[in-house]
């Protein structure tokens, strides 16, 4: 009854004084809920921090962080209720346009300089990286990201982007708890047998769309797959991303989508 008679003045009183807003009870929560932001993807930024913040801050994309160098300062520049546009035409796991899904770190670091002798991939400043962790984790524990959904831009848009790069320490996330990644072990004993012979195209198609990329299942090895492929190895073995399908990247892949087989 007092509630009743409680809705009934406010209503009163909206009409009385001309108030648009209505009154809203808030008094009952649903159990069928969860956060927003299902996704977290990272970024680097490609330029050095005024341009970055110009870009990010006055441009047609935006991000809900950016990570500086020197000194390692986040800047929150979108809220985290709202959207930012910072994925783009993007995929995971039968997830599309993760603009409206998603959190969005930019770390400003310059991405890469071709040169005579080949692309240089720019490191990342430890003290940056750690910053980074540390926020990584607390947007996770608030809206209750799952590791497998903690992504790089390259992960989401294999071919298209490649940041954060191969110099990117993702090893460091896993360590910390943030990311999936292979058990070393099983990825030993899976290599000896992928070494006898190679899957073929149809599994590595298959198999990387069941990791969560978005990979053509046409049985052939086109540029689409070796690019996911190159992706992967970008993450996972940055040592040599060259989009050629090898034993070792076979039991990485086998491991992550088996399981138990990956560790968090």
């Amino acid at each position: 009854m007092k509630k009743i008679l409680l809705f009934l003045t406010m209503s009163l009183l909206a009409l009385l004084t001309g108030c648009a807003t209505p009154y809203i009870d808030r008094s009952y929560t649903a159990v069928s809920q969860d956060s927003r932001a299902q996704f977290l993807i990272l970024h680097y930024t490609a330029g050095n921090f005024a341009g970055s913040l110009q870009t990010l801050t006055q441009g047609p994309v935006s991000s809900h962080y950016l990570v500086n160098e020197n000194p390692p300062t986040i800047y929150q520049l979108v809220d985290e209720t709202r959207r930012a546009y910072h994925a783009g035409v993007s995929y995971w796991k039968g997830a599309t346009q993760l603009n409206a899904s998603s959190i969005g770190i930019e770390i400003v670091n310059l991405g890469y300089r071709d040169t005579p002798e080949g692309r240089i991939y720019f490191d990342f400043p430890q003290a940056q990286i750690d910053a980074v962790i540390a926020l990584v984790k607390k947007i996770v524990k608030e809206n209750g990201i799952k590791p497998e959904r903690v992504l790089g831009h390259s992960d989401i848009a294999p071919g298209r982007k490649p940041d954060p790069g191969p110099r990117f320490p993702w090893k460091q996330f896993a360590d910390a708890g943030l990311i999936m990644w292979p058990d070393a072990n099983a990825v030993a004993a899976r290599k000896n047998g992928f070494e006898q012979q190679l899957p073929d195209t149809v599994w590595w198609q298959r198999t990387l769309a069941q990791h969560g990329y978005a990979v053509p299942q046409n049985g052939e090895m086109d540029q689409a797959t070796t690019s996911v492929i190159a992706s992967f190895q970008m993450k996972y073995r940055p040592a040599n991303f060259a989009g050629i399908p090898d034993a070792e990247t076979a039991a990485m892949l086998d491991v992550l989508t088996a399981p138990n087989l990956a560790t968090q």
